[in-house]
């Protein structure tokens, strides 16, 4: 049986670097830049969470499992990342 050892993975921000173009990055969805600011709260103090990120930050990305979709059960095998 595998354990998951490290639940997410790590990004250094680059000067620019915003929530929602980071939460479109890893999970192409930019409503679940939620989820990115939650796990990285301890980054910054009560209520000032800034929307443009500084440069050298180490942020957490948390794995989310992906949900299938009616089009992702359409492909076939080898475009779905399964295997037989």
């Amino acid at each position: 049986m595998n354990k998951v050892v490290q639940p997410y993975i790590e990004h250094f921000t680059k000067d620019g670097d915003r929530w929602d173009a980071l939460a479109f990055t890893y999970y192409e969805n930019v409503s679940l830049q939620n989820v990115l600011i939650a796990a990285n709260r301890d980054l910054f103090p009560a209520f000032s969470v800034p929307a443009v990120l500084p440069a050298g930050l180490l942020l957490k990305i948390p794995l989310l499992e992906k949900r299938a979709t009616v089009s992702d059960n359409l492909l076939p095998f080898w475009k779905r990342g399964m295997s037989i």
